[in-house]
């Protein structure tokens, strides 16, 4: 048992009312089938318009690389993965939990969602510690700090977050005799439970408190530094506000998309270990996974926030890149002029 069996039990879909050995329970899949829809509806164009203008920024200015630009395009790559397979979720939840897309698709839908949450994390962790670097120890920073090493860095997320989340592209599309329906997304019936609660705390040390202290040792390390510092230059002052602004970004982040999502999976686990539960009980419960996995899922919204208030000089890569684009055009109209103008000069010679 690992890390991601861990996940589908908690998180992808709150469990049917035959499972609690209970049919008194009201359903609560029509709640579920809209939020789910609507949700990752506007989670797709959202994501798919901020990290795809990021991307093309990122990509086309990348002579001006960093090692902070390294960390931002693997970003913006992970957040555009994810959002590309969340349509095929849309189709499920309006088809009402009917799946039609094949098993592949199913199983690389639900590897998607969860790579890419998990390497938000930790590229997050890492592009804060960058950014201690810079501030805290500058002059060592130079030689630390190197846009190879960065690249070493991601890839090593990469690496460790595809491979502890292979698991999920081992569990694919099923059919349910209940329902009559082919299923995905739906959570392994049976099981030992209280192995897995045992297993979650792993996993929430692992996957989210760990580098969420990290991100907070650093936060914390920057602002006394900004704090104690007696003369600014306007460098320095430019540098603290990014960095203020990058604080936000991911405090706000982690508040709204990755905790939430890690305490109901923590509390959802412990709940389905107890006998004494109410109804009532069991549909808050099943509407609370709901809720929380649309907000983790909703961290690739967050990501060009970042990007764009606390990205080094991604505001001047964009206007440069405005300029460029509306330079070429202007060469394009400024070549197409003569010509139009030689064609004129020819007609007045021939009608002469």
């Amino acid at each position: 048992m690992n890390l991601t069996q861990l996940h589908m039990w908690s998180q992808m879909e709150p469990v049917n009312q035959t499972e609690w050995n209970s049919t008194e329970c009201p359903s609560i899949d029509d709640f579920r089938n809209q939020v789910y829809s609507t949700a990752y509806s506007l989670i797709t164009v959202l994501g798919l318009v901020g990290n795809g203008l990021a991307l093309v920024v990122l990509i086309k200015t990348y002579r001006q690389s960093s090692p902070f630009h390294v960390y931002m395009l693997n970003l913006a790559v992970s957040d555009i993965l994810c959002v590309m397979t969340l349509p095929l979720r849309v189709l499920y939840y309006v088809n009402k939990g009917q799946w039609n897309q094949g098993d592949f698709l199913c199983r690389i839908s639900s590897y998607a969602l969860y790579v890419n949450l998990y390497c938000s994390i930790y590229f997050m962790a890492a592009m804060s510690i960058t950014r201690f670097l810079a501030i805290v120890f500058p002059v060592k920073n130079l030689q630390l700090v190197t846009e190879n090493r960065a690249r070493i860095v991601c890839g090593g997320i990469w690496v460790f977050i595809c491979i502890s989340s292979s698991p999920f592209l081992m569990t694919g599309q099923h059919f349910d005799p209940l329902t009559n329906k082919t299923k995905c997304f739906e959570p392994p019936k049976g099981g030992a439970v209280q192995k897995l609660v045992t297993l979650n705390y792993l996993s929430l040390v692992l996957g989210f408190a760990l580098p969420f202290l990290v991100i907070l040792l650093c936060y914390a390390g920057i602002v006394r530094t900004l704090v104690s510092r007696n003369s600014s230059t306007r460098r320095q002052q430019d540098t603290g506000s990014k960095a203020i602004r990058m604080i936000v970004i991911v405090l706000l982040t982690f508040l709204i998309s990755f905790m939430p999502y890690h305490v109901q999976r923590s509390v959802h686990l412990s709940f389905l270990s107890r006998k004494d539960t109410a109804c009532s009980e069991r549909v808050a419960m099943q509407k609370s996974v709901v809720v929380t996995l649309c907000l983790a899922a909703a961290n690739s919204c967050f990501d060009p926030l970042l990007y764009f208030f606390s990205g080094e000089g991604f505001r001047s890569r964009l206007s440069s890149l405005r300029k460029s684009v509306s330079g070429n055009s202007a060469r394009r109209t400024a070549r197409l002029q003569p010509n139009r103008g030689s064609q004129s000069r020819e007609n007045q010679q021939l009608k002469a």
